[in-house]
């Protein structure tokens, strides 16, 4: 009977190493695809002016998942090699801390939560079993971790002395190195309590969506229940965040919370990852009105790549969504939002960005209008709302 229980526990051991070992692989690779669908003939004037782009992407989930940043991997879609092999300038890397099971567009409580067993799955530490505060808090640690050993091909961003070393340090640095800004998705990490923006501010984080797939105290989302604007708790926090220096991403917030929000803004607000409603129907992607909105406050829409945003997968799909906001609002309110790693299927991943280039100059787009869209317009945004309010007067 000893022997019987011994060889039985010892058997239970074995698979939970397997699965703590493959389950998180095993995940990911189910969860953030690549279609394999035919993608465009790229000509050689694409390719040059691609290689003098300063391209930058205002979302992706890749702190998410538990694997070297620093190194390609053979799942998802992103990494430093990729990112460098994309001629990426500034990624914003996003904190996910919650979400709910079954997740879908259109109606969601707050009341179940899939990244719990992922954390877990993950073997991360266990202070952020629980807490989805230290969640953001490890995402920001995991960065600046990476950076530290990158040897300078990876940057942290979240000064404006230290965005303008990037753009330096590409221009004269082979290869450039890679900058890499962190945001949060949904203030629910807060956990109630609004002087923790100070922690997520003294963390690195420098952009928020106010929600996520889920109503919570701050406002209401585009995915949760009830759908309400922003709370008067959901105000001080938009408040305390432009004074702080912390772009507001409109990301996933109800209509009436996006109404509220370019009501009271005072400083550009980006919406960091979606679609058009003009060109893909879906709920969660911005009305006309809302476009007019965002480009009042001098702000950015981030067009994703996914077919939720612009419904399909193609880069003709991405092209056509940022037309529509270029042809309604001008060529300085476009921007690119992958949604990369953020349980998407995509056609291409980051180390193939030239995709888009090659589809705006296929939708007639001039150089110029590339050099905006791909990175030009996210930096000037970037650059006015790392700024505290008062240093920006």
């Amino acid at each position: 009977m000893r022997r019987w229980l011994i060889g039985l526990l010892a058997l239970l051991l074995v698979a939970a190493a397997a699965f703590f070992l493959f389950a998180p692989g095993m995940i990911e690779r189910g969860t953030n695809k690549i279609d394999g669908k035919p993608l465009l003939q790229v000509g050689e004037h694409t390719k040059a002016l691609h290689k003098t782009l300063t391209i930058v992407d205002l979302h992706s989930d890749s702190l998410l998942w538990s694997r070297d940043f620093l190194k390609r991997a053979d799942r998802g879609h992103m990494d430093l090699p990729r990112l460098a092999e994309g001629n990426v300038a500034l990624q914003i890397l996003s904190s996910t801390t919650k979400a709910p099971k079954g997740q879908n567009y259109d109606a969601n409580g707050d009341d179940t939560d899939i990244v719990t067993s992922l954390v877990i799955a993950q073997l991360q530490p266990v202070r952020t079993w629980n807490s989805l505060l230290e969640r953001s808090l490890w995402h920001a640690e995991k960065l600046h971790r990476a950076v530290a050993a990158s040897q300078g091909r990876l940057m942290a961003v979240a000064t404006q002395p230290q965005l303008d070393a990037l753009l330096a340090a590409r221009r004269t640095k082979a290869p450039p190195p890679v900058g890499a800004m962190l945001s949060v998705e949904g203030l629910h990490d807060l956990e109630g309590d609004i002087d923790n923006l100070d922690k997520l501010y003294a963390a690195g984080i420098r952009m928020a969506g106010i929600t996520h797939f889920f109503d919570n105290i701050f406002a209401g989302s585009m995915h949760g229940l009830k759908k309400g604007g922003l709370t008067p708790l959901g105000r001080q926090v938009v408040q305390r965040m432009e004074a702080k220096g912390m772009i507001v991403d409109i990301a996933h917030c109800s209509h009436a919370c996006v109404a509220d929000i370019l009501t009271m803004a005072r400083r550009p607000v980006v919406s960091s990852h979606g679609g058009v409603q003009a060109t893909c129907g879906v709920n969660r992607n911005l009305s006309d009105d809302e476009i007019r909105g965002v480009a009042a406050t001098g702000g950015v829409i981030g067009i994703g790549y996914w077919d939720a945003a612009v419904c399909d997968t193609s880069p003709a799909s991405v092209a056509k969504a940022m037309k529509h906001v270029r042809d309604l609002v001008g060529i300085d309110h476009v921007a690119l939002g992958s949604d990369y790693d953020g349980a998407t299927t995509v056609r291409f991943d980051t180390s193939k960005l030239v995709q888009v280039t090659q589809a705006l100059i296929d939708a007639g787009f001039t150089d110029d209008e590339i050099r905006a869209a791909m990175g030009g317009n996210a930096i000037r945004v970037i650059r006015a709302g790392l700024a505290p309010m008062a240093a920006a007067k």
